[in-house]
């Protein structure tokens, strides 16, 4: 990407707006995108923070195909996530090199995994060479689970990141516990951004959290809408085939987006026909028949998604992230990505990746939704240890 915009021109941009008219750097997204009319394309405004956001923007993280990032810019989505961590790191060069020359026009983001402020900081200054950038929009802080995780001195790195120029707003990303998380993220001023799991599997309370983050000036971001995606899984199922063919994921992203307090999605696309799809549900409407094939879809997929409930937290007598464990087992049958899903077992502790299930003559954990712990836990283990 080309620095089109030095650290002290945009410091001195952030210090002479407001923050809610501050949406011109990436305001010029939908400035600069075709007439609403010609395109389809539908923005909400993120939180507080100003910034103009189509309703369905770009989850990179299982994204190779760089083409697909450029044709999604191309045709108006202005809002793309990565994160250091992503692809072994390399995810965040490849979104780079896509969206070289569209900076002004995009609002991007990235995470850091890191526990400690020194840490954080460092992973911001690899992102921002990786990305080719001198700023991001965004940056969160990944994978929380607790307001416990989310530390002074980590809240501090992302405000020192502000002062520095380096980021615009500072967010906070969840997979679970979002019934503690949120409503502490929601009255932490210091936060502008939650991305959290969200999708037509989990529990109704959770539009209630989504409504206060919002009303509490939050933007809100929606990730995991696909409900674990399961496009290729037993690909000859008859019943698999027949969710694909009437839509069971373009239904998916439509009810999430059905939400007014969700300002935007990251759903992962691959390829183009995932690209396709996608920009579909902008401009289209949740009906009876979308409510019908996703009630299917949720008993299709009972037995095999996680919906990071927490209710088996600490269930584990051998000490199995149990939940975790599962979302891992969803990146490689759910979304076809075997390396993400290795990649993240093998950090786990040594002791917890030695662990076999078939040695427990019966589990305790035991799944409200209706997911078949031990059998999924022992798929787990048998594909990735």
């Amino acid at each position: 990407m080309k620095r089109n915009s030095s650290r002290r021109n945009f410091l001195a941009a952030g210090l002479a707006l407001p923050v809610a008219a501050s949406a011109t750097r990436s305001g010029d997204a939908s400035a600069a995108a075709p007439p609403l009319a010609e395109t389809g394309l539908r923005y909400r405004t993120l939180g507080s923070t100003g910034l103009k956001v189509t309703s369905v923007g770009f989850g990179c993280m299982i994204t190779s195909d760089a083409s697909v990032i450029q044709r999604a810019a191309d045709l108006g989505i202005n809002y793309f996530d990565t994160a250091r961590g992503y692809q072994g790191g390399n995810n965040e060069r490849m979104v780079g090199a896509a969206l070289k020359g569209k900076r002004q026009n995009v609002v991007l983001s990235s995470k850091t995994h890191a526990a400690s402020r020194e840490a954080a900081l460092a992973d911001l200054d690899t992102s921002l060479r990786e990305l080719g950038t001198d700023y991001l929009d965004i940056w969160y802080l990944h994978g929380k689970t607790s307001p416990e995780q989310v530390t002074p001195e980590l809240l501090e790195a992302q405000q020192a990141a502000k002062k520095a120029g380096k980021i615009r707003f500072a967010g906070v990303s969840t997979h679970g516990g979002q019934p503690r998380l949120m409503p502490a993220l929601a009255a932490t001023p210091q936060v502008d951004v939650i991305l959290t799991s969200y999708n037509f599997t989990m529990d109704p309370g959770m539009d209630d959290l989504l409504a206060a983050a919002a009303r509490a000036g939050k933007g809100v971001v929606a990730m995991k809408v696909m409900a674990g995606g399961f496009r290729r899984v037993k690909p000859s199922d008859k019943l698999y085939q027949t969710f694909k063919k009437e839509g069971a994921m373009l239904a998916a992203l439509k009810w999430v987006l059905r939400n007014p307090h969700v300002h935007t999605t990251i759903p992962s696309m691959t390829d183009m026909d995932q690209l396709d799809d996608n920009w579909k549900a902008m401009a289209a409407r949740f009906t009876a028949d979308d409510e019908g094939l996703l009630a299917k879809q949720t008993r299709y997929i009972a037995p095999l998604y996680c919906r990071m409930c927490g209710e088996c937290a600490d269930a584990c007598p051998q000490g199995l992230p149990v939940a975790d464990m599962l979302r891992f087992l969803t990146y490689a049958e759910g979304y076809g990505q075997f390396a993400l899903g290795r990649e993240h077992f093998r950090e786990l502790p040594a002791r917890v990746a030695r662990v076999r299930c078939g040695e427990c003559p019966t589990c305790p954990v035991t799944c409200p939704f209706g997911v078949k712990v031990a059998e999924r836990l022992a798929r787990a283990q048998e594909l990735f240890a």
